[in-house]
């Protein structure tokens, strides 16, 4: 695990902010929300400034994220994609959920991610609860979130084995032959499940990490058995570090439950931040949005409102837990909330420790490559 003064630290991104009023902010950009740059230019700069990973959310996991319900969004794939040739180390980790899409889809786009991006891709997985939703795809119903967890569940894992119907050796490009693959190297998945029925094998030759980083936020007790048994790293929400601590032991119970090593985990609390130079102009900043709202702002997790010595100072007592390796700080507004992070948090946070240069993410964060299940196999 993550020595603990060497916490890891995510950002959260999404729109203008998680506040639904964050548009209305003067520096807000919210009219340079469909724009490459508004994108590239946040991840470029998170990436600059040493954060080990982006989440970049997605309209369809509104509801259960809790992100601000901000009319369109551009593609979360789309913006990692593009944002690679602006980064150099952060982990790039689209949402992509499942009820609506096709695990094959998923597969091959977050391969694609990481061949880009020289493995540093990452996947959160998350469901579309609500009959809106599915109303927009006209596949199904809306589901309940044990059976939307359930079929999450089946798509993580055919999604993980068509990662590995390719062994790595299965491209030879022998010129003289004229042989691109060696077919006897390419799998059928041969999956079916209660949800999906998949044959395989991928499009898309087995990527640098080999398995993408798995990324889930336990919310609920359908979600966590799902995280512990699958995930890689784990997004919890606490209203305390004390009560973070208690979350986290809880989730690496599960994980040793389902047949898993605790200690394997990366556990990430999420941290709601307004940043301003003083506490008072951090309790102005709020102010003005839920003044915006007409309504007190109830947050989801740890709610931080102040200048950035006192952020870094929570971060740090986060990690001192020993049982949550790190944070996601969402800011309430963008861009402003992200300035005061790379500006001001992470100098004070890293002064003395900087964070890990390039390579496979899996590897900086303390994970191994996998063994291709396939590999050997008739």
């Amino acid at each position: 695990m993550p020595e603990p003064h060497r916490p890891l630290v995510a950002v959260d991104l999404y729109g203008t902010g998680i506040h639904p009023q964050s548009w209305r902010r003067q520096d807000s950009r919210a009219e340079d929300l469909f724009t490459a740059a508004y994108w590239t230019g946040l991840i470029g700069q998170a990436d600059s400034a040493g954060v080990d990973l982006a989440f970049v959310g997605d309209s369809f996991a509104i509801a259960t994220t809790g992100h601000a319900d901000q009319r369109g969004q551009l593609d979360a794939v789309a913006i990692t994609a593009r944002a690679v040739a602006s980064t150099e180390r952060i982990g790039l980790v689209p949402t992509v959920t499942v009820t609506h899409t096709e695990p094959f889809h998923v597969s091959k786009a977050i391969a694609s991610l990481d061949h880009a991006s020289g493995g540093r891709a990452g996947w959160q997985v998350d469901v579309s609860s609500g009959q809106v939703q599915a109303d927009l795809f006209g596949r199904k119903d809306a589901q309940d979130a044990e059976n939307l967890w359930a079929e999450a569940a089946d798509a993580i894992e055919v999604v993980g084995l068509l990662w590995d119907s390719w062994e790595d050796d299965a491209e030879i490009r022998d010129v003289a032959t004229g042989r691109f693959i060696d077919r006897d190297k390419l799998h059928y998945i041969d999956f079916e499940g209660d949800h999906f029925s998949v044959k395989g094998p991928s499009i898309t030759p087995r990527s640098p990490q080999g398995q993408s980083l798995i990324v889930i936020g336990a919310r609920d007790e359908h979600s966590t058995r799902v995280a512990a048994a699958r995930a890689d790293v784990i997004r919890i929400a606490a209203p305390t570090v004390d009560a973070a601590r208690d979350v986290a032991v809880r989730v690496r119970r599960a994980a040793a439950e389902a047949g898993r090593v605790p200690a394997t985990l990366r556990i990430l609390l999420d941290v709601e931040v307004v940043i301003a130079e003083t506490a008072d102009a951090a309790e102005r900043d709020l102010a003005q949005l839920e003044n915006w709202s007409g309504a007190r702002y109830e947050p989801a997790s740890v709610l931080y409102r102040g200048d950035a010595p006192g952020l870094a100072r929570l971060i740090t007592d986060v990690a001192a837990t020993g049982d949550v390796d790190g944070v996601t700080l969402r800011p309430l507004a963008l861009p402003s909330g992200l300035d005061a992070i790379t500006g001001s948090v992470l100098p004070l946070l890293r002064s003395n420790d900087p964070a890990p240069g390039g390579g496979l993410l899996r590897e900086r964060l303390g994970f191994t490559r996998p063994a291709n299940r396939f590999a050997g196999k008739d």
